[in-house]
């Protein structure tokens, strides 16, 4: 069995990044490249990422599933998902750093399919770019947007910004912090993002602001919301 699996894998292309590649196909040379930890399908085009450092990605990455990750602990009908391959469109099979959905059942817009991957879109989706040049905020940004990504956060960490846009009328629009430096989802009542904090490293000041989400009135509002549609 060992040797048949060998000959079938060389008889594979292998993925190269620029490939021009429909879904399945990039699928197919993805499946036989197990070596391969990462790597997107955008716009018809295969993207791998280089090797990742810790300052600018594995870092910053942490702390944004530290900051979701309470939050969907704290809200029931939600899920987390790290580096997991979402089959958007026939040309778009993008691997986003962490997204946070609705599970089907309380009635969000992806379907995990029968091999286990995301189908569709979720409701937030957060990448760690490098700068404001990456293709996360290009024709990725316009991949998610045309399929209805509601919400998209961009870390750029050379100039150490983020970015977060909802989408409003087909068209990504930037959520902005209020007058206290907050930014407040409009998809997930409670997520709220203490967004300087954030960027300094302060995460004791960006828990205390969610726990405040959490604790707040939109909040358990929303999570009644999703338990009557479970019990629908």
């Amino acid at each position: 069995m060992v040797i048949q699996s060998s000959k079938s894998n060389r008889s594979v292309p292998p993925l190269e990044n620029g490939d021009r590649l429909s879904r399945a196909e990039f699928e197919r040379r993805y499946t036989a490249a197990p070596h391969i930890k990462k790597a997107e399908l955008i716009e018809g085009i295969v993207y791998m990422p280089a090797a990742l450092r810790f300052r600018s990605h594995g870092q910053p990455h942490a702390r944004l599933m530290v900051w979701l990750g309470n939050y969907q602990i704290a809200t029931i009908g939600t899920a987390l998902a790290d580096n997991t391959t979402v089959r958007l469109d026939l040309d778009n099979e993008p691997q986003p750093d962490i997204a946070l959905f609705i599970e089907p059942e309380f009635g969000g817009q992806v379907r995990i399919s029968s091999d286990d991957y995301l189908e569709g879109a979720p409701e937030l989706i957060a990448e760690i770019a490098a700068s404001s040049a990456a293709y996360d905020l290009g024709d990725k940004k316009k991949a998610y947007r045309r399929n209805g990504v509601r919400e998209y956060l961009v870390w750029q960490m050379f100039e150490n910004k983020l970015d977060w846009f909802a989408l409003q009328d087909d068209e990504y629009v930037p959520l902005l912090p209020d007058e206290t430096g907050i930014i407040r989802s409009q998809t997930f009542p409670g997520l709220w993002l203490a967004i300087d904090s954030l960027l300094n490293g302060e995460m004791l000041q960006v828990m205390a602001v969610l726990q405040q989400g959490l604790n707040s009135q939109e909040h358990q509002t929303f999570v009644q919301q999703l338990r009557d549609r479970l019990a629908d």
